[in-house]
């Protein structure tokens, strides 16, 4: 497949074509969503940049709504990266037994803790190359992190509500997975919009684009562009 790298030398990896009718199209969802969900933000609570990698790393494979009942008391006990990395994974672990995969994720929350603390004075990397060096941290959690704490985007979050927004609404091959539905959708929207985009599809998906019984026959944003509609 032929990319567009050119257009982001800092980006390392090729991205599909795409015509000028798909961008304009693309921009035309955009619009709609964005005057749908003009509060659309970021669901998981946090005040810094550690905190929302932390928030980040506890939402894999568990809702945000059940990852912001947690950390107040695991924020509360453990104020700043030095903090986590002076801990144990046991210590952890009492504060978030709520949460799926706590174990592992007390571990991972530890070690990357101690990494920010050795390796990048107490600070959160800006890279996504950094950012990936942390356990913890895969690409998903690496564009959370950088387009919601530093307003850096190196692509597109996609979460599963992300994903099949992406192929109801033709905006990637039905058939595509998650790195190729990322892929597509940083070659269709403008880098400003990434994160921004990640956050309407999500609000979207949430309100109306649900994985079944969603209101596709009746929103008028479903009728206009998702291929489920009838």
């Amino acid at each position: 497949m032929r990319g567009v790298s050119k257009a982001y030398p800092d980006i390392p990896f090729d991205l599909p074509e795409v015509t000028a009718a798909q961008k304009q199209r693309a921009r035309r969802i955009y619009k709609r969503l964005a005057e749908r969900y003009p509060d659309a933000r970021c669901a998981l609570d946090y005040r810094n940049p550690h905190e929302l990698l932390i928030a980040t790393i506890l939402s894999a494979q568990s809702t945000d709504l059940g990852v912001n009942k947690a950390t107040p008391a695991l924020f509360a006990a453990f104020p700043t990266p030095a903090d986590y990395a002076k801990s144990t994974p046991a210590q952890v672990e009492k504060h978030i037994k709520s949460i799926g995969l706590y174990r592992n994720k007390a571990k991972a929350i530890v070690e990357s803790m101690k990494r920010l603390r050795d390796e990048y004075g107490g600070e959160v990397p800006r890279t996504m190359d950094e950012l990936l060096t942390l356990r913890g941290v895969a690409r998903k959690t690496a564009n959370v992190v950088l387009g919601n704490a530093f307003n850096i985007n190196m692509g597109v979050v996609v979460d599963t509500h992300i994903e099949r927004l992406a192929k109801r609404f033709d905006l990637a091959p039905q058939n595509a997975t998650v790195a190729q539905v990322e892929r597509h959708l940083m070659a269709l929207f403008p880098r400003d919009n990434w994160t921004m985009l990640a956050h309407l599809l999500i609000a979207h998906g949430r309100a109306v684009c649900k994985a079944r019984g969603g209101g596709c026959s009746t929103d008028p944003i479903c009728r206009a562009y998702c291929n489920n509609a009838t």
